[in-house]
């Protein structure tokens, strides 16, 4: 390490924060927020640990808040060992103001990797712009998946230190594979995590190859060696959320198919994780895979974010709307300018025109495995982003590799891509820029790359149709309920197919206006891809200095991602600060009447926003969103609670509702009610029917009162017994509330069974009855029940998982390690020797 280098180092760290701060100003430093939906789903669902958190000083692992109670394993990811590297995310943040320190951070991973890899800083910057701002980053900054961007910053840095360690740099590549990996994991978006898995399998691999060419298998086994050491250091520095989580699964949608038999369960659908239909509901069409050169392929977004809201992009709102008549302006408004696949989207996967030119040279003229792994790497998901429109290959996924079938939206797999890409232009970027007679050596590689791309921007230009049809099935379902809500008005079937597809004016005009995006944006790549190749082809004959070269390229790709960004997000996209001032969620008038209740604990069933996050924010909630919920509650959801949301409640079961202690209900009108047979948070049963399956369970939720029996699997039967009559007398109430810790005071004349409003979990809850340990059983298909002994008790359950205090050791104990294998590689890095030449690059 010599003092240019730190300056270089230095000078690129400023232009990141300088390009980040630019881009978000003045949004971010005038303290405007995004407010996206999914960021308020999180502050919703997690507002009483965070509320129990500021009172106590105590993170609870379970909540109330959704769902009658669930863990906070994947709501609240914080655990006391996490505190010794919290800091590193201001540091790779560059201490900006959100969220220009998210775009500031991924442009540092990138960076850190590409000079980890030997590359010259200032195409290591141009490459960091590349990854930093490849769209679908900067999108989900807009919808709110910052654990799944955070998680993609850290991944570079990974690889890059998994790299370092292959070339005999074995200390600091591990070192730093297990810093960042170590990060990477924390940040808790294991699907993330899981695909670039595939990225490091490959870089492995091409190691392998040339090490076993170079006849050095030696060495290949001794940083594989350090690096399985790193791999254990890092997964065991987050094992609190890691082990929890794995446990937590095996009783959720993710990891645990229900134990109900499923009436129309469709065999083909199944896989050992979740259903195929809904692992393959976000999918890319294979033409819609050019949005990597040309954005507008298939229209650009269905919505974007404004002020805390997704506003809807139709086709009303383009210029050339105005060309046509009124009937069709008016069909316009309904139309999306997105005409991909119909789940809609908030944007493409774009790389930017340049770099995808770049990729196409770095594929002929880098040599070496490591240019095919990243090659097969781009191919390989590619094909897994169009999921249901290539079944075999996705069926081969799901059948073999491990753990492919926990994970949906397989478009998402198209984050490889969107490193492999950038990091092979910038590899042939490098390689033409240092390379002696450019010109002679890759002139036919030259224009056979450029010729690619700039062939393909031709056709989109002049023949947009050849990427498809204008025409999507999700605009066919539009149009038919369009014409059905005429018809049902009392217009004839001739009159409503005027303001349909079949006419064809609309029709004509729904095409030329989406076939009018395509071509604007094939001209605008074309341009780009053009100009860029006519700079580097001044380098490649002399006529232009190396120094301007990088320059124009470097501005070229900034320019190019930066102006498509902004049509994601934007100013305009920022809530003002003064009007995210208080709560995030606002009261509604339900919310106002129902928090004058002063009882401690009880629970809303609000029916219109059942699968909503937001009334979590304020009360304890019957429903609630999301991904990850206990299968048996989605049982309970499916069999009964449903049907509260439906037009016609005719199969509702009010009893489920009582014994879930619903004691406000909001009805579609948006007025709360009183529940007077809500039943508490405790009550005796006199009879206990015992079943021998989940089926029969649920199916007893219909036939009995819970209020005086209830229904349980016969393997609680030893836990609970067969119950007692209940005397006059005899009373069960709740105490004292927490999230975690329930105290209740119960009175009995001869013992028997006391069934609670709380959700059963398998493991976690401890009880005991005056202080001495009990059993808890399970009754009803979901709830607690405990066995209580005649007398007057003092009954407590606390959800105190014994791992998370041994799993916050083991972590404690690996990011110390971790932390001291950095310190060692710094010190050997800095202190003077014989300086050896590090192994030829693959």
């Amino acid at each position: 390490m010599n003092k240019r280098n730190i300056i270089t180092f230095l000078i690129s760290v400023v232009a990141i924060a300088v390009i980040a701060f630019a881009f978000f100003y003045p949004d971010a430093s005038q303290g405007n927020e995004l407010r996206q939906h999914d960021m308020l789903q999180g502050i919703a669902i997690n507002q009483e640990v965070k509320t129990h958190l500021e009172s106590t000083g105590e993170t609870p692992r379970w909540t109330n808040a959704l769902f009658s109670g669930m863990p906070t394993f994947q709501i609240s990811v914080d655990y006391p060992s996490a505190h010794l590297y919290s800091w590193v995310n201001h540091v790779m943040g560059l201490g900006l103001p959100s969220p220009s320190s998210l775009i500031a951070m991924m442009m540092m991973g990138f960076f850190i990797m590409l000079i980890a890899m030997g590359m010259r800083w200032y195409i290591a910057l141009i490459g960091a712009v590349a990854y930093g701002f490849s769209t679908y980053f900067v999108i989900i900054i807009g919808a709110g998946h910052i654990w799944k961007f955070v998680t993609l910053a850290y991944v570079p840095p990974t690889i890059g230190g998994v790299i370092l360690c292959y070339r005999g740099r074995y200390l600091a590549g591990a070192a730093m594979a297990a810093f960042f990996a170590m990060m990477q994991i924390a940040n808790n978006h294991v699907q993330m995590t899981y695909y670039f898995l595939f990225v490091i399998l490959g870089v492995v691999i091409a190691f392998l190859i040339s090490d076993y060419k170079s006849k050095n298998l030696r060495g290949w086994g001794k940083a594989t060696g350090f690096l399985a050491v790193a791999a254990v250091l890092a997964v065991a520095a987050n094992m609190p959320n890691l082990y929890n989580t794995y446990e937590y699964s095996k009783e959720t949608m993710r990891g645990r198919h229900s134990e109900l038999t499923q009436p129309n369960a469709d065999a083909a659908q199944s896989t050992s994780g979740l259903d195929k239909d809904y692992i393959t509901q976000y999918s890319y069409q294979p033409s819609e895979t050019f949005s990597l050169l040309i954005p507008n392929i298939k229209g650009g977004a269905s919505a974007r974010p404004e002020q805390g809201k997704f506003k809807t992009m139709s086709l009303g709102e383009l210029d050339g709307a105005r060309e046509h008549g009124q009937m069709e302006q008016q069909y316009l408004s309904y139309m999306s300018q997105y005409f991909g696949d119909p789940e809609g989207t908030n944007g493409p996967v774009y790389v930017g025109a340049l770099i995808f030119a770049l990729f196409l040279l770095g594929c002929i003229i880098v040599k070496g495995p490591l240019k095919w792994a990243l090659v097969a790497l781009t191919v390989f998901s590619i094909v897994l982003a169009w999921g249901r429109h290539a079944m075999t290959f996705t069926d081969i996924m799901l059948s073999v590799v491990p753990m492919y079938s926990k994970f949906r939206t397989v478009e998402s797999i198209l984050v490889i891509a969107e490193f492999t890409m950038p990091l092979l232009a910038v590899m042939a970027l490098q390689q033409l820029l240092v390379t002696e007679g450019a010109y002679a050596r890759y002139r036919k590689a030259f224009f056979w790359s450029f010729g690619i791309t700039l062939g393909l921007c031709v056709i989109g230009w002049l023949a947009p149709g050849m990427f498809g049809s204008a025409i999507s099935d999700n605009d066919r379902m539009i149009d038919g309920y369009i014409m059905s809500s005429l018809v049902q008005q009392g217009y004839d079937n001739s009159t409503a197919r005027q303001f349909s597809l079949s006419n064809p004016a609309i029709y004509s005009a729904v095409e030329s206006l989406r076939y009018g995006l395509v071509s604007a944006d094939a001209l605008r790549s074309l341009l780009i891809a053009g100009i860029g190749g006519a700079f580097i082809m001044l380098f490649m004959t002399g006529r232009m200095r190396a120094v301007w070269t990088v320059a124009a390229v470097g501005v070229l790709v900034l320019a190019d991602l930066y102006s498509i960004n902004k049509r994601y997000l934007s100013h305009d996209s920022f809530a003002p600060k003064q009007l995210t001032v208080g709560t995030p969620i606002a009261k509604t008038p339900a919310d106002e009447m129902i928090l004058r209740d002063t009882m401690q604990n009880y629970r809303v069933m609000d029916i219109p926003r059942f699968y909503s996050a937001d009334p979590s924010y304020y009360h304890k909630t019957i429903g609630g969103y999301h991904a990850a919920k206990l299968t048996r509650y989605q049982d309970l959801i499916d069999r009964h609670l449903s049907h509260f949301t439906q037009d016609s409640q005719a199969d509702a079961d009010w009893n489920v509702l009582n014994m879930l202690n619903a004691r406000y209900i909001v009805g579609m009108d948006g007025r709360p009610l009183l529940n007077p047979e809500a039943m508490g948070n405790a009550w005796w049963v006199e009879k206990l029917s015992y079943v021998d399956n989940a089926d029969a369970e649920m199916a007893g939720l219909s036939r009995i009162n819970p209020a005086v029996e209830a229904v349980a699997d016969s393997r609680f039967r030893a836990t609970l017994g067969d119950g007692a009559a209940v005397a006059p007398g005899d009373t069960i109430y709740e105490t004292t509330y927490a999230p975690d810790r329930l105290t209740y005071r119960a009175k009995s004349a001869n013992g028997g069974v006391a069934v609670f409003s709380e959700v059963y979990f398998p493991w976690g809850w401890e009880v005991t009855i005056d202080g001495k340990p009990a059993e808890i059983g399970r009754v009803n298909y979901v709830l607690r029940a405990l066995r209580v002994p005649a007398g007057e008790h003092e009954i407590v359950m606390t959800f105190d998982p014994k791992s998370l205090r041994t799993t916050t050791a083991l972590a404690t104990v690996s990011i110390i390690l971790i932390y001291i294998a950095a310190a060692a590689a710094f010190f050997f890095a800095v202190r003077p020797r014989k300086r050896k030449e590090d192994k030829a690059s693959v």
